[in-house]
């Protein structure tokens, strides 16, 4: 690794998002009122099969294959095949400790430039630093649902010396919330280019509408499938990830099966077992509620807070929203949530760390702080929510998001 690369190391700060949460648990222990809308995980617990069959394989201490149990990479290709439209079978998949650690090792393995649009998950640019390839930043507005246009990405493209390009795409987006409308058009593009996607759908099947599109449909040969067990099965911690990866791109999946061999070894034994009653059983009722708690709580915090002074797209999928604070007159985004921290209790990302420039008063909101357990528990049966369920399930977020709208109004 050359000086430079060490230099750049050395200046890169922890993950905002887990800094985020940390700091809000800090001032939480010290007495604060804190809202934690800047940390997204998952508030649901896992489907209860899953937890059984993982203790039911506790006792496997034994090293599996390095890319995974067989039977799960093969019940996670026909996942993909129903759901995607795809055509992958289990030598396609490799499975990871999270799919930020194969993202990384992706990042080493790729030789080439990388695209990604603005705003993004704020890990993608850290570790391109440290895999040492080059960004090239895509500004997309919300105009376009915060995702790039074909002639944006063309023109981006054309100013890039280096034609290996990986374009990272995220439907559902974090930070925004939105799914991507247009792939078609950026599809047109990357067959021009031969650009690799590495399309990131750890949110697909928390999609609002049940109309979930993967890239992968319409461009099989060079995209790379990125889901995992963290946020639509609720198990962020227990670092379950895959990748599916295309025989056309096999040179890169062997660079990336060494790289895997060479850091983790192999993913938890019981974790693994217990991922493929994840991926066989019908989960269809568990994820139904789950959506339809997701949704309400989505809509009322949009409906809450867009106004004359925030701007701000209707969620579609995910844990987020991306609300714009016209009024706000702050030297960055991230001076704005500081501000918004200290008066409200309200804690937020600024737009900056997902790759926006500092100046727009942009920030990410989490609408996931409440107990969702509890939350399923009061939704038996098919029960319209309204929203003295939200003031009974998740007062903080009916507190946090009255706060909120009150700084917004004292600017």
């Amino acid at each position: 690794m050359n000086k430079l690369t060490k230099k750049q190391i050395g200046q890169l700060k922890p993950s905002a998002t887990l800094a985020i949460n940390e700091e809000s648990n800090k001032l939480k222990k010290s007495g604060k009122k804190v809202y934690k809308f800047g940390f997204g995980q998952s508030p649901f617990p896992i489907p209860e099969s899953v937890v059984l069959e993982l203790k039911n394989n506790s006792s496997k201490n034994f090293y599996l294959q390095m890319q995974g149990l067989e039977e799960l990479r093969s019940v996670i290709a026909n996942h993909l095949n129903k759901n995607n439209n795809n055509n992958f079978n289990k030598e396609n998949i490799i499975v990871g400790p999270g799919t930020k650690e194969l993202m990384f090792l992706t990042q080493i393995a790729f030789e080439g430039d990388i695209l990604l649009p603005a705003p993004s998950w704020v890990s993608y640019q850290p570790q391109a630093i440290i895999a040492k390839n080059k960004v090239h930043w895509i500004q997309t507005t919300s105009n376009s649902n915060w995702f790039p246009t074909a002639e944006k990405l063309e023109e981006k493209i054309k100013s890039i010396k280096n034609k290996n390009l990986l374009l990272l795409i995220n439907s559902p987006n974090n930070p925004s919330g939105t799914v991507c409308k247009n792939l078609e058009e950026i599809v047109d593009v990357a067959k021009k280019y031969k650009l690799i996607i590495l399309s990131d759908e750890i949110y697909s099947r928390l999609t609002f509408n049940d109309q979930y599109k993967s890239i992968s449909s319409i461009y099989p040969e060079r995209t790379i499938v990125s889901s995992g067990l963290s946020k639509w099965c609720g198990a962020g911690g227990w670092r379950l990830g895959f990748f599916a990866i295309p025989d056309q791109l096999a040179e890169l999946k062997n660079s990336l099966k060494i790289l895997c061999s060479e850091s983790f070894t192999s993913v938890s034994a019981p974790v693994q077992y217990a991922a493929v009653r994840a991926y066989k059983d019908d989960h269809s009722d568990y994820l139904m509620k789950v959506k339809k708690i997701l949704s309400f709580v989505a809509n009322y915090v949009y409906e809450n807070l867009k106004s004359n002074a925030i701007n701000v797209l209707q969620p579609e999928g995910g844990f987020y929203l991306f609300p714009e604070f016209t009024s706000a007159k702050f030297s960055s985004s991230s001076e704005m949530c500081k501000d918004i921290l200290n008066k409200t209790g309200v804690a937020l990302l600024p737009g900056s760390d997902f790759g926006l420039p500092s100046n727009k008063m942009i920030a990410r909101l989490s609408y996931t702080d409440f107990d969702g357990a509890n939350f399923l528990k009061g939704i038996l049966g098919s029960k319209k929510l309204d929203d003295a369920d939200l003031k009974k399930y998740a007062p903080n977020i009916v507190d946090g998001v009255s706060a909120l709208k009150e700084w917004s109004n004292s600017l």
